[in-house]
């Protein structure tokens, strides 16, 4: 079994925890350099010690993302980090994989994980049914005012479209083999 790979970086100096576009697409180019995609890219900690937390994968899907390849992507982005004057030189890095409970961040995850297991969290009641449901992922469908939902077939059967402007979070559900 592949347990999810995961790799720290910390760094000493003042920081401000903030969502700088730029400075996302910069490390989107640097791991499509490296052959790696950004799953997700969170700012977490505070002022004091922003912490930025990448999932990565491999861009050829070959195999799961490695320590050593954390490892890597970590040593290739702290320079270029380093010497960006918005972040504290105190911040932290943490690079991982996706994991097997990955987030769905981009349409084409919604894509490629079709028929998989999925659980979408809503900012409100999804559906009329609750603010979290689980099902099959069926596909993004976008609607003719350009909006987009998630489809899912839910447990009893049921189809439902979550609209993508109240989901807080998607993410695959590892379904556990306690047999073997």
């Amino acid at each position: 079994m592949v347990s999810p790979a995961f790799f720290v970086c910390c760094r000493q100096g003042v920081g401000v925890k903030t969502n700088w576009p730029d400075l996302e697409h910069g490390v989107e180019e640097r791991l499509d350099r490296l052959g790696y995609e950004l799953v997700e890219l969170q700012w977490a900690g505070n002022a004091q010690r922003p912490v930025v937390r990448l999932r990565i994968e491999r861009k050829a899907l070959d195999r799961p993302v490695s320590l050593d390849d954390c490892a890597a992507v970590s040593r290739d982005l702290e320079g270029w980090l380093d010497r960006d004057a918005r972040l504290s030189s105190r911040y932290v890095l943490e690079v991982s994989s996706p994991g097997l409970e990955r987030p769905l961040t981009r349409d084409k995850d919604f894509q490629r994980f079709r028929g998989r297991r999925v659980a979408v969290r809503g900012s409100e009641v999804l559906c009329g049914r609750a603010s979290r449901l689980e099902g099959e992922l069926l596909g993004l469908v976008r609607g003719g005012d350009g909006s987009e939902a998630i489809r899912l077939r839910l447990n009893g059967g049921d189809e439902v479209e979550v609209p993508r402007a109240v989901v807080r979070g998607a993410r695959l559900v590892h379904e556990w083999n306690w047999k073997s």
